[in-house]
């Protein structure tokens, strides 16, 4: 490819590598995560740096991953020895495309696209941009295969102008951000040991996740000087079946999980306060009952998950939070089913009964060990559960092992049992007690002075990008203990589901957000502003890549190719 893009201008360079990236199927879970990242690996090395220092591009094979996946890296050195180094990364798989209806088979044709869109009379605001000739329609195009392009053109920029890097820089192209995360998880073992082998250290990364309006006419281009984690709390609600025609003694569990979400689901005041961003409250993301046939019988037990992210709270105190919530759900409820049976007695005139609608609530690591207390072996449950299931899906798996442990307790009282499934992301922040954190941000928010000044382009520095994203795994600042209230509550930490979080510690990579602008991001209307995120963004990353190489102090390093 290196051959249609050797005369073209940067912002024309982007351009057509995004409209190919984007003519390419790459969606989460698919076989065109494999083809994408090959074709990446393909375009790279007809770069001539690569062609003449092949062993600086590789592929790395993800282990484990059900459908191949493997990840793409690019290095680029200066041409003074150097160990700093800043990582470009960014994700090159995309969520489905069935929400194109009619346009599917158009979903990776940004002409196709464009030209209906123009012709799209039910939104003037949308017509008017698709006929400005200035966005670039289809699936991925703002999230964010044009991210990725965006810093292939700068590898072979910087591969050409090398004399311009006091250091070097390391490109990796990623799948399954959409989903579980495996590719930029797998890929941390492979940073870990580029920086020993190679002998370089990571200064910071460099995302190119789409940023967006955050509010009608907002004039703003965002960048992040971090990433907010995520955590699934989980609730496994068992109840009192009854019969419908004796409903009032009974315990839904569907009314329980109700409650939760009343009280959880985006209610503010169980989001974290932080000024100045955008912080938003938990959600729910799954609420069903398990009952597979109509009957009459109310259901026995009911399943909720919520996502919940985090900003700057520790697990524990999002433990804690949760666990009130279900505490006073659980009361809420037992006061009012009390109080319609003490009603229905008093209508109907019947004789009370010795009943009780209290709902015991515990977390995941207290139950398992309250069963054991009772000479429940637990883990002969889970094995017997995990040798039998065909169950992919992680989250109905931890709900499988919940259910299991539940049905083998003796005294089979109405209960909620809170725990976390995965997926986990931490949060990923600059610190303001951290010296190298506060240098980064001053280099960024010089760089975004002298890019608006020449520009005219109006940039506002966030702390959290509010989004999910891949940076999250490059840098922990929790300790081992401090993590503890996630991995003893998330069914079978470490078989199931695990994070490297000590190689996460060695890496401590600070992840600084500097996206492609567009709108829509997994929508059919998704589209990338072409004259920012192809035109000023690049140029904005380079000018933060050079500043930032410069002003580290140097040291010598074996020199690489």
């Amino acid at each position: 490819m290196y051959e249609q893009l050797k005369n073209l201008q940067t912002q024309e360079q982007v351009e057509a590598i995004t409209r190919h990236l984007v003519g390419l199927n790459s969606i989460n879970g698919t076989l065109g995560e494999v083809r994408i990242v090959q074709e990446i690996y393909r375009i790279l090395s007809t770069f001539p740096y690569f062609q003449q220092h092949p062993e600086n591009l590789w592929l790395q094979k993800i282990p484990n991953d059900p459908i191949g996946r493997q990840n793409v890296f690019a290095f680029v050195n200066g041409m003074r020895p150097s160990p700093q180094t800043i990582l470009y990364h960014s994700h090159i798989d995309t969520v489905a495309v069935e929400d194109f209806g009619a346009l599917k088979e158009h979903a990776f044709s940004p002409d196709e696209l464009e030209n209906f869109f123009c012709t799209y009379d039910n939104d003037p605001e949308l017509q008017a941009e698709a006929q400005s000739g200035d966005w670039m329609f289809g699936r991925g195009s703002v999230d964010m295969k044009s991210g990725a392009a965006v810093h292939i053109a700068n590898i072979l920029y910087f591969s050409e102008h090398r004399e311009q890097l006091e250091g070097n820089v390391l490109l990796l192209c990623n799948g399954d951000e959409e989903s579980e995360h495996r590719g930029m998880v797998g890929a941390l073992n492979e940073l870990n040991r580029i920086q020993h082998e190679y002998g370089i250290h990571f200064i910071t990364a460099i995302n190119t996740d789409f940023i967006t309006p955050l509010y009608d006419n907002d004039p703003n281009r965002y960048i992040y000087t971090g990433a907010a984690g995520k955590i699934l709390p989980c609730f496994h609600i068992y109840g009192r079946e009854v019969h419908v025609g004796d409903t009032l003694s009974g315990i839904d569990p569907n009314f329980i999980s109700a409650k939760l979400t009343e009280r959880i689901h985006n209610q503010y005041k169980l989001a974290e306060k932080i000024p100045g961003e955008m912080v938003l409250p938990p959600t729910v993301l799954k609420q069903r009952d398990m009952k597979e046939l109509y009957t009459v019988q109310t259901a026995i037990s009911s399943h909720l998950y919520f996502n919940c992210f985090i900003y700057e709270d520790s697990v524990a105190t999002i433990l804690e939070k949760f666990m009130h919530e279900a505490k006073e759900a659980c009361l809420e409820a037992e006061a009012y089913l009390e109080a319609q049976f003490e009603e229905y007695i008093q209508v109907t005139g019947l004789p009370t009964r010795d009943l009780s609608w209290k709902v015991d609530v515990t977390t995941y690591e207290e139950y398992v060990a309250y069963l054991t207390s009772r000479g429940i072996d637990t883990r002969a449950i889970i094995e017997e559960v995990l040798a039998g299931t065909q169950i992919e899906d992680l989250r109905d798996l931890s709900f499988e092992i919940v259910s299991a442990l539940q049905a083998a307790d003796p005294e089979k009282k109405a209960r909620v049992i809170l725990f976390f499934a995965p997926p986990f992301l931490p949060h990923n922040y600059l610190r303001a007690d951290d010296g190298h954190d506060r240098h980064i941000q001053s280099i960024v928010s010089s760089v975004l002075t002298e890019v608006s000044e020449a520009t005219g382009e109006s940039f506002e520095l966030k702390k959290f990008f509010p989004y999910l994203a891949d940076g999250s795994f490059l840098s922990l600042h929790e300790k081992k203990e401090e993590l503890d209230p996630l991995t003893n509550n998330l069914p079978e930490w470490g078989r199931l589901y695990d994070i490297p979080f000590d190689t996460i510690k060695k890496l401590n990579i600070p992840s600084v957000n500097m996206g492609v602008y567009g709108k829509d991001g997994h929508k059919w209307t998704e589209r990338v502003y072409k004259p920012y995120s192809f035109g000023v963004l690049p140029e904005l990353i380079r000018k933060t890549t050079v500043r930032m190489l410069e002003e580290q102090e140097s040291h010598h390093m074996p020199k690489i190719g």
